[in-house]
Formats: structure tokens, sequence, C-alpha cells
């Protein structure tokens, strides 16, 4: 449904008939690590997160999945070695 209470006009999950069911009853405001993500939104001056209503919950086991302003450095893959000629190259010295 459309959230009436705090992200009005954009479709939440946690909003029915009878109001917002998430806990508190509203959505809480973003966090520091927040700044600079394309997710959030102002609303009557405060800024929100149209994904979820709790923030600060999906910075705390550690960065968010839907956090658009990080980058993830490649990974640099190590070539694998066969066990067998690493042993044998050791042993020739």
């Amino acid at each position: 449904m459309i959230c009436t209470i705090v992200k009005k006009g954009i479709e939440c999950a946690f909003m029915t008939n009878k109001g917002c069911q998430f806990v508190g009853g509203r959505c809480k405001t973003i966090v520091d690590q927040c700044q600079g993500c394309q997710k959030v939104k102002e609303f009557d001056g405060q800024d929100y997160c149209i994904s979820f209503p709790d923030p600060a919950a999906k910075w705390r086991m550690g960065k968010c999945n839907m956090a658009t302003h990080i980058k993830e450095a490649p990974k640099v893959q190590q070539p694998k070695l066969n066990p067998l000629k690493a042993s044998k190259r050791q042993a020739r010295g």
C-alpha cells in the first residue's frame, strides 16, 4: 500500500488499512552511513530510506546491501597452484 504517515506517496510493505504495522508505527530516520545513498529521500524535513523502515538495523552487521554509494573493489584472484607440481618445484630447490 501507499504510505500515508511518513513517506507519503511511496509504496510500503508495512502499510495496511489500519495504519503502519512497523514497530513504533512509523519509519525511522537514516543513520550517518546512509549519507550519499540514492535511496535516501527527504520527507517533512527529515531524511528517510525508501527501501527500509529502520536503516540502522541494516548497518549493524556490516554494510547495507542496498547502499548505492559504496563501491566494492574488484577481488584479485590468486592463480590456482597444483599442489603436486608445487611440491616438486620446492624439492628441486
